[in-house]
């Protein structure tokens, strides 16, 4: 028999370095989980993206059990990493703090693939490149289906 659903707790926690510290500790501690439990588990998991920002989505039973789902990192900062920038901007519309390749655009579509809902690699570059522009970073050449 399937154990009952409770709840879903979504957080961003750095690869590999999950703490009872806020925001994981309070968070779990609120629905009943053993924090130190998840840590354990998340940092095993995560080993190979140590550091990396990753969102988790941990599904929460009624018998305080629980499972988790680690998602690809956000594209806003993967963005951040190939632009090489700290922060985007606080004007997007004008003010352009770095660039980007449509290349670096497609890898990162590629990586994300699994956790966005489009079909195709180029549906994917388009969110990717809305991400950029709401970043103020733009999107050098021109895109690959628009070239003949």
């Amino acid at each position: 028999m399937a154990k009952e659903l409770d709840t879903f707790i979504k957080l961003q926690v750095r690869g590999g370095s999950a703490n009872p510290a806020p925001p994981v500790g309070p968070a779990l501690g609120a629905k009943g989980v053993n924090i130190m439990e998840f840590c354990k588990r998340f940092n095993a998991a995560t080993q190979d993206s140590q550091g990396k920002l990753l969102p988790v989505v941990i599904s929460v039973y009624k018998d305080k059990s629980f499972d988790f789902i680690i998602k690809t990192t956000p594209a806003a900062a993967q963005l951040m990493e190939a632009a090489k920038l700290k922060k985007g901007s606080s004007e997007p519309n004008r003010d352009k703090v770095g660039s980007v390749t449509w290349d670096q655009v497609k890898a990162i579509a590629e990586d994300k693939m699994a956790d966005l809902n489009a079909m195709t690699i180029d549906s994917a570059m388009k969110m990717i490149a809305g991400t950029a522009r709401s970043m103020g970073v733009t999107v050098d050449g021109t895109p690959p289906w628009e070239q003949n």
